[in-house]
């Protein structure tokens, strides 16, 4: 095993990670069968000796601003990208089409393998305000010994030799959400090169630069290289733990389609004194359509709108009675007396689709509130979805359920005459949206990929049906074809989207000994292709 020396920046085309002292990562010729537990053990006993070297690789490739609107640094994070997984003895290419940003393409082929896994990450990430951040800023990794809401106070980075507690956090924007889980799975690579082991089926993988944009080029690019991409299966490997630590394993994620609604009052402002009781005051009439949507028990009320939810499965509903009791220290720790469903479990509800009021904005308030009667009233709202609901008919029946409400429906600002017309006015602008995905529990996948990164493990990892965030995994089902499941790592508190975005370190100690794992035992547990 080589010590791994200082990265620096590298080339004109953009930045690439250099780890001067490491030699290029390539399949041995007679590979050893580590096992999954001989597999996390090379992984810690690698990670142990490396752990300065793997915190600068991390921290080089998070030192790289990541938004996706940012084309020039966003090629710089791909080049990166594509020099790490070279290293590892990978094939690269970037997958292109016009007018969006690059995904990076690497492949690992191993001799004798049956079947391929595609692994997929985001190396883009949400916009940053840095004003928000504390220290550094969003893209000057720094390193606390505990968070930050625990009194965390700022600390050196390791030199060679030097260990880490785990307990200590990476702070910078996509520490966890998503690059994190990039440099673990490549690490493994690193760890079980160090034995002369191998993975045991082919592995792709799939960083995509648009994911916190929308994804709005992802279905074209899986149709372009729909060929190249081809696997058994695909794993997201993106995502938080479950809110007890334990790991898991996702088998789906809910759809998401938004609207933002605009109900018109009076052409100009009124006095509420003179016209009070007189004039239709937008801000109540807002109010009383939201109301007409769901109840405050989360329960939706628009007719039909549960009709197309696929019922729970049995593996599905043995996997929720089998997750850890969460809900009364959540309730606690967030200071709310109840919550919806009458006290319900968290898990259950997030297997049924959900109306997210997200902001509800008319007129002002406190030291700007005012006697007035506006002439607007905003609502913004979200729709989680579950299969087999789509956007499409969501915007149909949330249409049909408002005409019936006497509302008339626009999509631009009404004219005169439709105000005069018309007593009740909507404005309905919505978002694209997507599907929700969800994997079956119960197929030969799910069981070897369960059994592979069981193999060594402490314990057993949770079964979720479904996490209650949205990703666009439906496509890789709609295009591909395959299975896909997502098998997080960062720490469920891991402020993701949020200024202060960080990775407990034991998460991403844990996830190299999980890929390592995985790579070792998922081609041989999984039954061989039959030609």
């Amino acid at each position: 095993m080589r010590d791994w020396t200082s990265m620096k920046m590298w080339g004109a085309r953009g930045a690439v990670l250099v780890l001067a002292g490491i030699a290029t990562l390539a399949m041995p010729a007679r590979a050893q069968d580590l096992g999954g537990r001989g597999a996390r053990e090379a992984a810690r006993s690698y990670r142990e000796a490396n752990e300065a070297a793997i915190l600068r690789e991390y921290t080089a490739l998070l030192s790289l601003p990541n938004v996706a609107s940012d084309s020039v640094n966003i090629r710089r994070n791909a080049a990166a990208l594509m020099e790490m997984l070279r290293r590892r003895g990978a094939t690269t290419q970037l997958l292109e089409v016009a007018g969006g940003p690059p995904s990076v393409y690497g492949e690992l082929a191993v001799p004798g393998a049956t079947r391929t896994i595609v692994l997929y990450a985001h190396y883009d990430g949400q916009p940053v305000d840095p004003k928000q951040w504390t220290g550094g800023g969003p893209f000057t990794p720094v390193l606390r010994d505990k968070a930050l809401y625990q009194g965390g106070r700022d600390i050196a980075f390791p030199a060679d030799g030097q260990r880490v507690d785990g307990e200590a956090r990476v702070y910078a924007r996509s520490a966890s959400d998503d690059k994190g889980s990039i440099v673990a799975m490549l690490t493994a690579l690193d760890a079980l090169k160090s034995r002369g082991a191998a993975p045991s089926l082919n592995i792709k993988f799939f960083f995509e630069g648009e994911e916190e944009a929308r994804s709005g080029h992802l279905k074209s690019i899986l149709e372009k290289y729909k060929a190249l991409l081809k696997g058994d299966a695909w794993l997201f490997c993106d995502g938080p733990v479950h809110q007890s630590g334990a790991q898991q394993v996702v088998f789906g994620l809910r759809g998401v389609t938004g609207l933002e609604l605009t109900v018109f009052g009076p052409n100009r402002p009124l006095h509420s004194g003179h016209y009070g009781n007189w004039a239709p005051n937008p801000g109540m009439l807002l109010t009383h359509l939201v109301a007409s949507l769901r109840n405050d028990d989360g329960e939706i009320l628009i007719p039909n709108f549960y009709n197309d939810v696929r019922p729970i499965s049995a593996a599905e509903r043995r996997a929720i009675a089998g997750l850890p009791a969460v809900d009364s220290s959540l309730r606690h720790s967030l200071g709310l007396a109840r919550t919806e469903g009458n006290n319900a479990l968290l898990a259950e509800r997030i297997m049924r689709p959900a109306l997210n009021l997200r902001g509800i904005r008319v007129g002002g308030v406190q030291e700007l509130g005012s006697n007035t009667i506006s002439t607007e009233a905003y609502a913004s709202i979200d729709f989680r979805l579950v299969p087999n609901q789509t956007p499409e008919r969501v915007r149909e029946l949330v249409e049909h359920h408002l005409r019936t409400k006497g509302w008339h429906i626009v999509s631009d600002t009404p004219s005169l005459g439709d105000r005069l017309k018309y007593p009740r006015i909507v404005r309905l602008q919505w978002e694209s949206g997507y599907p929700a995905q969800r994997a079956r529990m119960d197929d030969a996948f799910a069981r070897a990929l369960v059994s592979s990164i069981s193999d060594g493990a402490e314990k057993a990892p949770l079964l979720v049906p479904t996490l209650g965030g949205s990703g666009p995994s439906y496509l890789f089902t709609e295009v591909m074809g395959v299975p896909v499941v997502t098998l997080p790592i960062a720490n469920y508190d891991n402020n993701q989207h949020a200024a202060n975005e960080n990775l407990r370190v034991q998460n991403l100690w844990n996830a190299i000994e999980l890929y390592a794992g995985l790579m070792s035992r998922l081609g041989k547990e999984w039954a061989p292709v039959v030609p």
